[in-house]
């Protein structure tokens, strides 16, 4: 069985305060685009290697660093294991697409849809709820992708609420440039000075004219990763130059995304030495 884990990008990011176990209250708007990795998912056969570990896990696409047992769709299967001690050995292969550590929630994407395509697969018969309660201990950002629609999200990430935003008739410019930014080290520039003054809330900012965002709907990261990296400002700043009607980075960064009338296609000639989708 095949499926197709999607990214997403956050319209508005305000952190509002650290909690006590350590996490940060926030409140954004999850919005999913049709940028993909693909994974694959079939029971493992009878002819395998003798004590292979399950799942056997394989990667092509980009290259997915650090111990494959880390990998989020490898944790999903073992979680649901613990609940379902009877869930068979299964072959994992991931062709990665999405940009990592962009901001883009590619690896909560393949943990999320991981949990969903073994529910389906193996007929555990796990309710919405109950898959959003098995994604929320992967981490912040994998219960979007059990919804995997426009959600306004609170909490840690996982307090979630869906709006009728509808952003398709608009084309949407991704930008990834080859600077990494750590989240924590993000996380941790905001901490002294929380909380932030935010123009407005995202549940209302989204509400208003997409043409008025610039204005009210903030990436609260975008401050200190601008100051750290020149660079990432840049972007923002060509991609409005460019036509843009919204441009934002998305999570921690270092991704960034324009959002365009439909039938305006930015300039190729702008972006070369950069990685860009255009969807």
């Amino acid at each position: 069985m095949i499926v197709f884990p999607n990214c997403k990008i956050n319209l508005g990011l305000s952190i509002l305060g650290k909690r006590a176990d350590g996490f940060h209250d926030l409140e954004t708007c999850f919005y999913p685009l049709p940028l993909t990795d693909v994974l694959e998912i079939i029971p493992a056969r009878s002819d395998d290697p003798f004590n292979a570990p399950s799942p056997l896990f394989s990667a092509s696409g980009l290259t997915v660093a650090g111990d494959p047992q880390q990998n989020l769709s490898v944790k999903a299967y073992h979680l649901l294991k613990e609940g379902f001690p009877l869930l068979p050995p299964i072959k994992m292969h991931l062709h990665k697409l999405i940009p990592m550590g962009a901001g883009l929630g590619g690896g909560s994407a393949d943990g999320a849809f991981t949990l969903r395509l073994l529910n389906d697969l193996f007929d555990l018969q796990l309710t919405a709820n109950q898959l959003i309660q098995y994604a929320s201990r992967l981490g912040s950002d994998c219960p979007f992708f059990v919804v995997n629609k426009p959600c306004l999200a609170k909490g840690r990430g996982e307090i979630l609420e869906e709006t009728n935003l509808n952003l398709e008739e608009y084309g949407f410019l991704v930008v990834c440039p080859d600077i990494h930014v750590n989240t924590g080290w993000a996380f941790s520039q905001l901490s002294p000075q929380l909380p932030l003054n935010h123009p407005m809330p995202v549940q209302e900012a989204i509400r208003q004219p997409l043409e008025t965002w610039k204005e009210i709907l903030v990436n609260d990261f975008e401050k200190p990763v601008f100051q750290q990296f020149p660079e990432i400002r840049e972007i923002k700043d060509r991609l409005y130059e460019q036509g843009a009607l919204y441009a934002s980075m998305s999570g921690s960064g270092s991704s960034l995304f324009g959002i365009f009338n439909r039938g305006q296609k930015p300039d190729p000639a702008a972006w070369e030495g950069y990685t860009t989708y255009f969807m």
